[in-house]
């Protein structure tokens, strides 16, 4: 028993003056040191965290996260897919270097190269969720945890497809198809999609292809909305909704990283579009669009709605 006792003080001490780096077990008078789980720990159990913004509250926003489709942490540096074009491929799949971090006990302080400091309280809520909570302003946000190899990017491509539209200051149209009958819309060349509370939202020309991007005269404009189809995770519908009478009806298909095909299914024509001028949603440049802050899908939904009732309200 004495000889208990005297692990018992040991132990004690230990657990006292290591900060928590290991824990004392005593069994059958035999000491086993068991390593504690460190935020860091957690932190790198999976390579890759997606931002679920559906998931996040609180009033302040964020920037760095509330860009951020996915954010990893590793040896100290953060990196993150702010873009869709180029998810899964760019930095090997991390995204780029957007900035450094360093924990204690269960705090994460961060530092984005252009954003600033941010210090957060970290919850694990399961195996593979935390929660970051910002300790100034109580602002949450729901990390779900991902390795590369099984993360769905293709999922999260589609699921937020109308920030994919708006990763280019244009699209130009390369293709169109012999079959299908003339219509209007053979005419547009270019097409331009803009954030919900953006003026126009989105704009089409019929300038003619190869105009630079500062020389194109946008013709008209009015509300774009990107729908699900039934059953298929991986196609959307695009309605234009122009500011006269007649909508433009889509199926959305993606080629790849800067090409989309659109097919009108009033008149059986088949377009293609490719992307010029692409944004890297980073930080804010002079001259350049606004960086893009990732919204919850119903709160678009609102932001569309709203639009089109203030277009109905002025028709």
């Amino acid at each position: 028993m004495k000889t208990i006792k005297l692990l018992s003080a040991f132990a004690l001490v230990a657990i006292l003056f290591t900060s928590c780096h290991t824990e004392v077990i005593i069994e059958d008078d035999i000491v086993v040191d068991t390593p504690v789980i460190t935020l860091n720990d957690v932190l790198n159990d999976y390579e890759i965290w997606y931002v679920d913004i559906n998931r996040s509250s609180g009033n302040t926003v964020i920037p760095f996260l509330q860009k951020a489709f996915t954010i990893s942490f590793r040896n100290g540096n953060i990196f993150a897919n702010n873009n869709l074009s180029g998810i899964g491929s760019n930095g090997g799949g991390f995204g780029i270097d957007v900035g450094y971090y360093d924990t204690y006990n269960f705090e994460l302080d961060a530092h984005h190269d252009l954003d600033g400091g941010y210090s957060f309280d970290v919850r694990q809520l399961s195996g593979n969720e935390i929660e970051l909570r910002h300790t100034t302003s109580g602002a949450r946000y729901i990390l779900v945890g991902y390795q590369r190899s099984t993360f769905d990017y293709d999922l999260v491509f589609y699921e937020n497809i109308h920030y994919f539209l708006q990763e280019f200051q244009a699209w130009e149209k390369i293709y169109t198809s012999d079959e299908g009958t003339i219509n209007a819309f053979d005419n547009e060349n270019f097409l331009q999609f803009l954030p919900a509370g953006q003026s126009g939202n989105f704009r089409s020309s019929e300038d003619t292809n190869g105009t630079t991007i500062d020389n194109i005269f946008w013709d008209y404009d009015g509300i774009y909305d990107v729908d699900d189809i039934a059953g298929d995770l991986y196609q959307k519908t695009l309605t234009l909704d122009y500011n006269f009478p007649d909508n433009e009806f889509f199926e959305l298909t993606v080629i790849n990283d800067e090409m989309i095909e659109l097919y009108q299914v009033s008149s059986g024509t088949t377009y293609q579009f490719r992307g010029k001028g692409y944004i890297e949603f980073r930080y804010l440049e002079p001259g350049k669009a606004s960086p893009k802050f990732r919204k919850k899908t119903e709160d678009i939904k609102k932001e569309i709605e709203a639009l089109k009732a203030k277009k109905l309200k002025r028709s």
